[in-house]
């Protein structure tokens, strides 16, 4: 659209996703697409509002603003300019920074941009700004409002491969002097790379680790050895040394009061084991593993539901007065927080009162209501993500979550299997078993009702 109609006032474009996704990158490639200068402006921490806007020639050392000096050096006034981190702008008595960048992203007014330096107005409306943001929670909504969000997510295994052999491969190679044919990645060993040595949605830690690789190599090569180098994963771990990251592993067998849970974090996404037990007390409900306040909301809501329904659980009467309720996530030096995990933190709990098993390869997200509901979530790919890397081939999910699949590519959707549920009662039908007890009574019953009726036992 820019080149059809150089002098239009587009949107301001606002990439958001976790870092080392390419969001800097592909900023560039859109200036060099419309071959124009590129301008970058890192606002992490910046709390000065005079940072933007310019200092008053009164003051001693005053300088112009940031905006204009950088479209000083691009040496044009109509580059593509970066504006990164805008979600970690601060704020103090200097003023507030996001404040004054309203004026600068705004088409209506940032055609007679005024620094404080210069003391004129300056025309900004020629120039094609962008931002990236790791997440959006943190900017001011006068500031998202103008800005046109487009998400980037993290890379699948797949791709994460076909990056490492066309780009990231060559690049280390060329960078540590070695020869094309020196050294030669298997796919096992970059797999290997990938799970145990990175826990990243982007690529920097994978091509940190490739360039490890790369050194040890041409430390060799330095030392007369010349043979090309095979990089299996036995290799990788004579490399790189020992695992930094076990796999996320999902429950090994069917458990009561253990539920898996999908998290969503600035990083990607990740499994999360929720814990329950119900033991002797006097009915408080006690929770570990540093959650924050939203997540503490969501295990009293799944509490008081479980409550609810204590009758149709089966228990007596005076069951919640005589029992304290603990609930865990491991991993307690982690924080965690948000309300996807209601869902979760309600399964675990009705599976430890009742004595029902939860599937161990289920995994579920959702936040919950009071009247049983559930709610749609966020981040549904890089959940859909942790849970395949955990080998989990089951994922409850809230109904309304049923559209975003189609962001997810066909090839990992193929032997995913996707419950979507209404209530809470669609995520227990789907997630909990019945008592070990319970089937063997009702196997016992048919058998004699079969023996009754005259009709031969099956075989087993």
């Amino acid at each position: 659209m820019r080149k059809l109609a150089p002098d239009s006032k587009g949107p301001i474009l606002c990439f958001v996703g976790p870092p080392g996704v390419g969001k800097t990158s592909l900023g560039r490639s859109i200036a060099r697409a419309l071959d124009r200068k590129f301008a970058r402006l890192s606002l992490g921490g910046v709390r000065d509002e005079a940072e933007i806007r310019g200092h008053r020639r009164t003051y001693v050392g005053a300088l112009p603003g940031r905006i204009i000096q950088c479209i000083s050096q691009a040496g044009t006034s109509n580059p593509v300019f970066m504006l990164d981190e805008v979600d970690k702008i601060g704020a103090d008595f200097r003023g507030d920074p996001s404040s004054a960048l309203l004026e600068v992203l705004d088409p209506e007014q940032n055609r007679s941009f005024r620094d404080h330096y210069l003391g004129v107005n300056y025309d900004l409306s020629r120039t094609l700004f962008i931002t990236t943001a790791n997440v959006l929670d943190t900017i001011q909504p006068a500031f998202l409002d103008r800005m046109e969000v487009i998400r980037l997510s993290g890379y699948t295994m797949e791709e994460k491969l076909h990056i490492a052999r066309r780009h990231l491969i060559p690049k280390q190679r060329t960078e540590n002097g070695l020869p094309a044919d020196s050294i030669d990645f298997t796919d096992p060993a970059l797999k290997t790379i990938v799970q145990e040595y990175t826990r990243e949605a982007g690529l920097r830690g994978l091509e940190r680790e490739i360039a490890g690789c790369c050194r040890k190599v041409a430390v060799k090569f330095a030392s007369g050895i010349r043979s090309n180098a095979a990089v299996t994963p036995s290799r990788v771990r004579t490399f790189l040394g020992l695992p930094r990251f076990r796999r996320d592993e999902a429950l090994r067998t069917d458990q009561v009061g253990a539920a898996t849970g999908l998290a969503w974090t600035a990083v990607g996404g990740d499994v999360l084991i929720v814990e329950a037990r119900a033991v002797r007390g006097k009915g408080h409900l006690q929770m570990t593993g540093q959650l924050g306040d939203v997540m503490k909301e969501s295990a009293q809501a799944a509490l008081t539901f479980a409550r609810s329904r204590a009758e149709r659980l089966g228990l007596p009467e005076n069951y919640f007065e005589t029992h304290d309720v603990h609930v865990h996530v491991p991993e307690g030096s982690i924080p965690k927080d948000g309300p996807s995990a209601g869902v979760t933190m309600a399964t675990a709990m009705i599976s430890a009162f009742s004595g029902r098993p939860v599937r161990k390869d289920v995994a579920m997200t959702g936040e919950i209501t009071l009247r049983g509901e559930v709610l749609p979530i966020g981040g549904v790919k890089e959940k859909v993500l942790a849970a395949r890397r955990a080998g989990l081939r089951t994922i409850l999910m809230p109904m309304e979550n049923e559209r975003d699949l189609t962001e997810i590519p066909p090839e990992m959707r193929r032997d995913l299997t996707f419950v979507f549920a209404e209530t809470v009662d669609d995520v227990l039908d789907a997630a909990l078993k019945s008592p070990p007890g319970e089937s063997r009574r009702s196997a016992a019953k048919a058998a004699a009702s079969a023996g009754r009726n005259g009709r031969k036992r099956p075989a087993a």
